[in-house]
């Protein structure tokens, strides 16, 4: 089975932002400023933006196959937007893999769909219910409660808001890192001060921190054995040992602090 698990960062769509509101004589900062703003008042003090006025500066991945590991962000710190996006179908297209998130069916799916709406990007097989491949009629991924897209998050908390948990706090409940120098938060200001590759980083050690707590999720429920989920973990730390970028060599000296 080829498992892909993926995570997504965002900053306002200053564009559509600049539309809405009637802002083209603002500058971009001012521009996420006033659509903060505006956010605010409508919610009652949260500045968190609806999910088609996000714009994706990074899609991050761990892919599992049967030949191999990777951990990696899709194109590079100059790709646009659409590149982003068609890489990350394109690897659904070629691979049908099960997508794995957390809390990917509350926000990152549905803010890839309105950006692909925007980009006019196609996605087949994502989109596949049954039409022309009749095994997606009872497994895709689109439907809430099948496995084709397995959201961690949703499935722990019984599909009911009131027991959504952070990654961060079960990543560390179960003693993996969680949260590494960066939040979601302060993603907009590392944009601004032109930081796309310490993004692209913290978004890497989301999907490392989800790829361990599915693992551990797949142990739970049988799916695999405690020896099996041990040699993934094994196999996990060795790649980050043979990659010796700066973000995930701290990863694993923290995870191995924890053990």
């Amino acid at each position: 089975m080829n498992i892909l698990v993926f995570d997504i960062e965002t900053i306002p769509d200053i564009e559509t932002g600049r539309k809405l509101y009637n802002l083209h004589d603002l500058s971009d900062e001012d521009v996420a400023q006033a659509m903060f703003n505006i956010r605010r008042q409508k919610t009652a003090g949260s500045e968190f933006l609806p999910h088609h006025l996000q714009k994706i500066v990074a899609i991050s991945a761990v892919f599992r196959s049967s030949e191999q590991l990777n951990v990696w962000s899709l194109g590079d710190e100059s790709s646009g937007e659409a590149e982003i996006i068609q890489r990350f179908y394109d690897g659904i297209d070629r691979y049908t893999p099960t997508l794995v998130s957390w809390n990917g069916g509350g926000f990152d799916l549905p803010v890839l769909h309105y950006r692909s709406l925007k980009h006019k990007i196609q996605a087949l097989r994502y989109w596949e219910t049954g039409n022309e491949d009749r095994e997606f009629k009872w497994n895709n991924y689109i439907s809430r409660y099948h496995s084709r897209h397995t959201d961690v998050m949703d499935v722990l908390a019984m599909y009911t808001g009131r027991a959504n948990a952070p990654l961060d706090e079960v990543s560390t409940m179960l003693g993996f890192p969680g949260k590494m120098g960066m939040s979601g938060a302060k993603v907009w200001d590392e944009y601004c001060a032109g930081n796309i590759k310490g993004i692209r980083d913290y978004c890497e050690t989301d999907v490392l921190n989800t790829y361990l707590v599915y693992l551990r999720y797949e142990m739970m429920r049988g799916m695999i054995t405690l020896e099996q989920m041990e040699i993934e973990e094994t196999r996990l730390s060795q790649w980050l040992e043979n990659h010796k970028e700066q973000h995930f060599q701290e990863f694993l000296t923290q995870w191995r602090a924890e053990e």
